[in-house]
């Protein structure tokens, strides 16, 4: 490698992008973005990782983690993580141009013809939701994530500025929400009652409940959602403790997904070994890259958990192109989170795939297949911006 850079760009909400250059000419990038905390990211690959990649044979992919890795001493953690899986991420792209094929093709070929996506309906109220979710199925997809505003519940979660592109980091310093469990507890199966009342039993209902619940109220919540065969409930409760889960699989048969803040395979050892999940959430750009995220689809592959990567926007075109890859090989996939970007963050990062009824395609380009406009993206300055937090009625910081 003869050289690597840092790209912070802003069409629409901030990016970190790393990209390195081979001494033939070849480049690759990968995603660096941590939502609230990206120039954290950028800091560490400038200062740390790029000058110890410089002069290395960008072809020792495996070798370059582990010296990242292990090397890095200070592991595991988000930001560190998040760094590592841009460099493997770009240097997998570099190893599929220089081969000449697209990165699906070098992971082991295909699995299937398309990748099923999810996308985001959110509404104010659940009539709202109901016509959001309508509007996606006229969109073509088949599986809807749902979530609704809640009565007396000031900023409830997931529900966004707009229809179809929702950020929710939104803000300099985090704005401040209120979150009550008994409230959703009691709204929640209302609105997919309706749901299935109105768009039937054919149509893949998902459900986030962002780490808002106790292990015994995500059981009951689990339960009282089981006539309505939701396709997964998302993050339950916060997984710090693994075995919590054990707790909700023991009353409930509501699939459960968690995993998107996961930035290593001992994160969910616990959650696959045990089969105390379906589907495991963890992404290519905060779980150490590509080479990472095989580890942690092969362990879940043995006890029959598929992977359900998180897609939001705050991963840019750049993730979601090696996502895309990754999807269309992994032989455990079950479906991936699709948040549609702004116009302006497609124009700055071009790219091949596509959608068409209810399944993003990888592209046949050579690479991962996303590229990133540097001169456009230099128009887009750094905006501050982070996550909102949560307190309960009392006035205690909570899960947001």
């Amino acid at each position: 490698m003869r050289a690597a850079r840092v790209i912070v760009t802003c069409p629409g909400r901030n990016f970190v992008t790393l990209k390195i250059e081979t001494d033939q000419g070849v480049y690759g990038i990968g995603d660096a973005t941590l939502n609230g905390r990206e120039l954290s990211v950028a800091a560490y690959l400038n200062d740390h990782v790029i000058p110890n990649l410089i002069g290395r044979d960008a072809q020792r992919i495996e070798d370059i983690w582990q010296f990242l890795y292990r090397g890095g001493y200070w592991s595991r953690g988000a930001v560190a993580m998040t760094a590592i899986a841009a460099v493997d991420t770009a240097l997998w792209d570099i190893k599929a141009k220089m081969a000449g094929m697209p990165l699906y093709q070098l992971l082991g070929g295909r699995s299937r013809d398309g990748v099923l996506v999810y996308g985001h309906a959110n509404g104010e109220d659940i009539e709202h939701t109901v016509d959001q979710v309508g509007a996606y199925i006229d969109m073509g997809y088949r599986a809807v994530r749902a979530q609704s505003g809640i009565p007396g519940v000031k900023g409830a979660y997931g529900v966004g500025r707009g229809d179809l592109y929702y950020e929710p980091a939104d803000a300099t310093l985090p704005t401040e929400t209120l979150w009550c469990t008994t409230s959703y507890l009691n709204h929640a199966p209302r609105l997919f009652r309706k749901l299935r009342d109105v768009h039937g039993p054919d149509i893949e209902l998902l459900h986030d409940v962002h780490h808002r619940l106790s292990p015994i109220e995500a059981a009951r919540l689990g339960k009282s959602l089981e006539p309505f065969r939701l396709f997964w409930m998302e993050d339950a409760t916060p997984a710090d403790n693994q075995d919590a889960f054990r707790l909700i699989r023991q009353h409930t048969t509501t699939p459960l997904a968690v995993g998107e803040i996961f930035a290593s395979i001992a994160d969910c050892r616990t959650l696959i070994e045990e089969q105390l999940i379906d589907y495991i959430r963890a992404t290519v750009v905060h779980a150490g890259g590509i080479t990472h995220l095989r580890r942690i689809a092969d362990l879940a592959g043995l006890y029959q958990i598929r992977t359900g990567c998180h897609g939001a926007t705050d991963l840019s075109p750049v993730c979601m192109g090696a996502a895309l890859h990754f999807d269309t090989w992994v032989p455990n996939f079950g479906i991936q989170e699709y948040m549609r970007h702004t116009p302006e963050t497609d124009a700055v990062f071009p790219h091949d795939y596509h959608f068409a009824d209810g399944y993003l395609h990888a592209g046949e380009t050579p690479g991962h297949g996303v590229d990133i406009d540097e001169e456009l993206a230099a128009k887009y300055e750094y905006q501050p911006r982070q996550l909102p937090v949560a307190r309960l009625r009392d006035g205690t910081l909570w899960n947001w």
